[in-house]
């Protein structure tokens, strides 16, 4: 999912400033009589993460927030947050804060990346904030034996049921002790508790960098406190309108077309993987794969592959087009293959990892912290029934992929309703929107989507790059360029520009 977020005077009514939806922060006392404590970042000889923060210069801290905005003198919570400041105070503009999407991502390693942007590193402090109930923020913790709701539906209606029973099982697991905390884990909140921040460090306004989930936060910080935003970048965005339970709904052409572009590349790569000589008949085998785990569970090792796993499995490679991420897929669909043919194997290092996150709970599990933010934001259809018809609806144009984009999630179950609506993003604020047309975790349809709701923004498309996440990480100097006037000197370009893969 990296895929990747006050009070009672909100619900009385918000002002319409320039086109931006502006909240007053009835919290604002909580701002007003509170301070940070910054100190080292460093809890303990285990904590990789502190190390690297304190090496790096960076100071913790953690404020103050409520629960529930429409009780801000009742039951509250902490958030967490790193600082690195501005390496040019005399040309510093103010703050610049980052999340790195999820929902359920950490975002105070995010401040590390000042070394890839020493322009903007001069210019602002970089904020890295862990958001509400993630993190060193009080995580909620949700008792999973996986890492992620994810999985296909399958072929078959006794396929699908096992799935409900997953996601009923799931959300059971994160309502234990935590009932209370569910209703006010939406993106809403965390708009708020940026906005505490902002009042809390005594800044006028604030500069903003995210990406995936982030894209939509930011969105809804901007719909919410627009007079307040600054300079904002939303870098591989989500669809604003479908953002929550069904977030991944309409993925399966993108993730179709990046197998596809992938089974490329493994044919060009036919000497070294043996996966077939044209894009055809690597995709036969990714084809034979499934339908021999829709049969029967592949032994992996220790671990079983079944046809829930199997499209969940390629979606997860796919977030990326780098060489070593193609050339990794390859060696793992190998051995899937092997399984396929009846043949013992043995889990390649990355596939022990995956499956083990995936069939354990081990490892990374940003999901887990995830799905209450999901299901906080929009609310999902109670009947099982509805996710079935959907996907029967679609098989036909999304056989191996429509199962899993629109299978049921543990909202369907959830214990809780969400305490608000969700928000509407219709504005005018100024905005860059940066992307790529061939992104499989955020397809170009739900980017443009984000564009056209906020109307004062302009796009930056880096076409020909199935990959998620752009500025820094694709190594264009066009988007990076781009991104970096913008941050420093404030300068949108004049009209949508492309930039080119590999330039």
């Amino acid at each position: 999912m990296r895929i990747r977020r006050i009070t009672a005077i909100v619900a009385a009514g918000a002002l319409t400033l320039g086109g931006v939806l502006t909240t007053t922060v009835a919290s604002a006392g909580v701002a007003q009589r509170q301070s940070v404590n910054w100190h080292g970042c460093l809890t303990g000889p285990a904590d990789e993460l502190g190390a690297a923060l304190d090496d790096a210069g960076a100071q913790c801290g953690e404020v103050t927030v409520p629960v529930d905005y429409s009780r801000p003198h009742g039951p509250t919570t902490t958030v967490a947050m790193a600082r690195i400041k501005a390496t040019d105070p005399a040309q510093r503009r103010g703050v610049l804060m980052l999340n790195p999407g999820g929902p359920g991502d950490s975002g105070m390693g995010m401040v590390l990346a000042g070394e890839q942007m020493p322009d903007v590193a001069a210019r602002y402090d970089l904020i890295g904030m862990d958001p509400r109930f993630v993190g060193r923020s009080r995580p909620i913790e949700c008792r999973w034996e996986t890492n992620t709701f994810l999985r296909s539906a399958g072929p078959s209606q006794r396929t699908f049921n096992e799935s409900a029973a997953l996601a009923k099982e799931l959300a059971a697991g994160c309502a234990q002790g935590n009932l209370d905390l569910l209703p006010h884990a939406s993106t809403r909140n965390t708009a708020r508790d940026m906005d505490l921040i902002r009042g809390v460090l005594g800044e006028r306004k604030l500069s903003y960098l995210g990406y995936s989930y982030g894209t939509y936060l930011g969105a809804v910080y901007l719909q919410m406190f627009g007079s307040r935003a600054d300079r904002v970048v939303l870098d591989s965005a989500v669809d604003p309108a479908i953002f929550g339970p069904a977030l991944f709904s309409r993925n399966a052409a993108a993730i179709q077309a990046a197998l596809e572009h992938w089974a490329a590349w493994a044919a060009d790569h036919n000497g070294e993987y043996g996966l077939g000589t044209t894009a055809s008949e690597v995709l036969a085998v990714v084809d034979r794969i499934n339908s021999a785990s829709a049969r029967r569970p592949l032994k992996i090792g220790t671990y079983a592959v079944d046809s829930h796993v199997l499209p969940y499995f390629l979606f997860a490679h796919l977030y990326d087009d780098l060489v070593e991420g193609y050339a990794d897929l390859a060696e793992q669909l190998r051995v899937l293959d092997a399984a396929a043919r009846g043949e013992a194997t043995t889990p390649t290092p990355s596939l022990e990892a995956f499956l083990a996150g995936l069939l354990t709970g081990d490892g990374y599990a940003a999901d887990r912290a995830g799905t209450p933010v999901l299901c906080a934001d929009r609310a999902a259809s109670r009947d099982p029934g509805t996710y079935f018809r959907d996907i029967q609806a679609h098989r036909a144009d999304e056989p191996l992929f429509g199962p899993l984009t629109r299978n049921i999630t543990p909202c369907a179950f959830w214990p809780v309703r969400p305490a608000e609506a969700a928000t509407t993003i219709r504005n005018n604020a100024p905005a860059l929107i940066v992307g790529a047309d061939g992104d499989a975790a955020t397809p170009y349809p739900g980017q443009q989507a984000m564009h056209q709701a906020l109307a004062g923004s302009r796009m930056v498309t880096l076409r020909g790059r199935f990959a998620h996440a752009q500025y820094l990480a694709a190594g264009n100097e066009c988007v990076d360029s781009t991104v970096n006037r913008y941050l420093v000197d404030g300068v949108l370009p004049t009209r949508d520009t492309d930039c080119v893969a590999g330039a």
